[in-house]
Parts: structure tokens; sequence; C-alpha cells
């Protein structure tokens, strides 16, 4: 078996296979198809300092190649994180992160300020980036300053590993990540959703209860590995590659433009083991490729 063990800054992953937010609840719901220990890493659903009620239904609707979503970041909130679903987790073998957002930098900062005291949450996950929630989310995530104003609050007052996830919704992504690269982010995650529509014409009205939502799966794919090329290119520090990643040669794929780990998202729904399947098929490829680790092909594109 190959070594597909890899570093995000200090935190060593087992495999860069990662669940991407949203998709996986909080790990448990997903216990009896897939052996938690063995993940890379499990990012939980989005997290926020007061609890979410998330937008009304309908808040899904499927696509030809992948799925929109409005859910809106409905979560009882970070203390109720602390309270009830961190004890159950805590002694799981991996590498449990918060993805965490919020309506302003210091609601963000307050969340992972709370995070930070809980000794087996390694790392949080910045959404700055969701485009289904009425405020905050994408707003920070579209423009260098609004990046800035929330890297910068975090980090102030979170020590840990901080992983920003960034929005493909905007002209020049690259530029984002350098500014949350210099205002401390030990990583970057990208892409986040791309901004949808759907339409039903016996009714003429939108699908989605807010008329728009985050396309995910398949579709997304040749857009996520582009930005994720170009971001990597341009930043010292990993990134973490996401969007339509549904099989091993998908995750490949990523890793060789340059992802360190990857994120495996939609897929879940389709095949709650799916992230089992895509690690044994990076390892797979490996072997018969002749390589001894996952690093050999971590940015093998130029």
């Amino acid at each position: 078996m190959a070594n597909l063990s890899v570093k995000i800054n200090h935190l060593s992953l087992k495999n860069p296979v990662m669940t991407a937010s949203g998709t996986f609840g909080y790990g448990l719901e997903y216990a009896d198809f897939v052996p938690l220990e063995e993940l890379g890493g499990i990012i939980v659903k989005g997290t926020t300092l007061e609890p979410r009620q998330g937008n009304d239904y309908p808040r899904m609707a499927e696509t030809p190649q992948g799925m929109l979503n409005c859910v809106g970041l409905q979560n009882k909130g970070v203390d109720y994180f602390c309270e009830h679903i961190y004890p159950r987790i805590k002694d799981i073998d991996t590498h449990f992160i918060v993805n965490v957002s919020g309506n302003s930098p210091q609601t963000y900062a307050e969340c992972a300020a709370r995070l930070a005291g809980l000794d087996r949450i390694p790392a949080i996950e910045l959404n700055i980036s969701c485009p289904n929630v009425k405020q905050g989310g994408m707003a920070f995530g579209v423009t260098c300053e609004g990046a800035a104003s929330v890297v910068k609050a975090v980090r102030k007052v979170y020590p840990k590993t901080l992983i920003v996830k960034l929005s493909p919704n905007v002209t020049d992504i690259v530029s984002i990540a350098r500014t949350c690269e210099d205002e401390g982010a030990d990583s970057v995650s990208l892409i986040n959703t791309l901004l949808g529509m759907a339409v039903d014409i016996e009714r003429r009205k939108p699908v989605l209860s807010i008329r728009t939502g985050g396309l995910s799966g398949p579709a997304v794919k040749p857009v996520a590995l582009r930005m994720v090329y170009d971001v990597a290119h341009a930043v010292r520090i990993p990134v973490i590659g996401l969007g339509g990643i549904m099989r091993a040669e998908d995750a490949i794929e990523f890793l060789m433009c340059g992802a360190t780990a990857i994120q495996v998202g939609t897929a879940n729904f389709i095949e709650p083991d799916a992230t089992m399947k895509i690690r044994d098929g990076i390892n797979d490829w490996l072997d018969r490729h002749g390589c001894t680790s996952v690093s050999e092909i971590i940015g093998a594109i130029d």
C-alpha cells in the first residue's frame, strides 16, 4: 500500500480524502456506512454563533449533472455543538474540522474562539463563500477586503489550523486566496458551490424557495480544477480541492493540479461509502503506476 499521508500545515492526515461540509452531517450519520477513523478528515456541517433555521422549503433540486441547494446553514449553534456533538465525536480517531460561518467578522471570531478550547478539534474551515444565505456568507468571500476582515478577526483568537473556503463566484479567486494567506490562513479550500437556478415551468416559478442556490456535483468539476490549479500555483500554503469529485480518478486530477487534499461532497448523497471507494481507488492507481507515496503526484502538472 502506498503512503497516503499528507500535511495541511501542522495537521497530519492519514490520507488526502476528507468530507465536504454540509454533505456528511457531523460524521455520526454515516457511521453505519463508513469507518470514520479511516478518513483523512471530517468537516462537519456549517456552524454559526447562534442557531439558524435555514431557508424555507423547497431548498434542494436535482440537476442533470449535480444538485442545487439553498439549505441556508441550518444548525443549532456552536454551543449546542460543544455541549452535545463534541462529546460524541472527540474519541473517534480522525480529525474533525468545524466549518464556521457568520454575518460579521465579530461573529465569525466569537464562534471560532469557542471552538478553540476543544482539544480534539484541531482546525476550523471558515465559510466565507456560501451562496445561499441572505446575509454574511458569500458577501465576505467575493472581495479581498471582505475576506481579509474575517480572516484577520479569526486569526487573532484562533491559534490552531485555519482553513478558508473560497467562493468561485468571483472574477479573481487568486487574489482572494493570496489575501487569505497574507492574513494568516494556513490553507484554502476550493471551490464552494456555483450560484445557479432551476425553474418549474408548470408553476412558472423558481424551484428553490429563495430562487437561487449553490450548484455542486460533476458539472462544476472543470471550473474547480482550473481554480485549484491557478491558486495552487499562486500561494505557498496547502490547497484543498473540491467540486464534483465522484470517483478516485477525479480526486487524482485535483491532486495533480496542486491540491494537497480533497473533499468529497455531493457523491456522499449518491453512495454513502464514496469516500472509502475514492481512498482505495487512489491507492490502487498509485500501486499500478509504481508510486510509493501520494506526494509523488501532488502538483504533477506544471
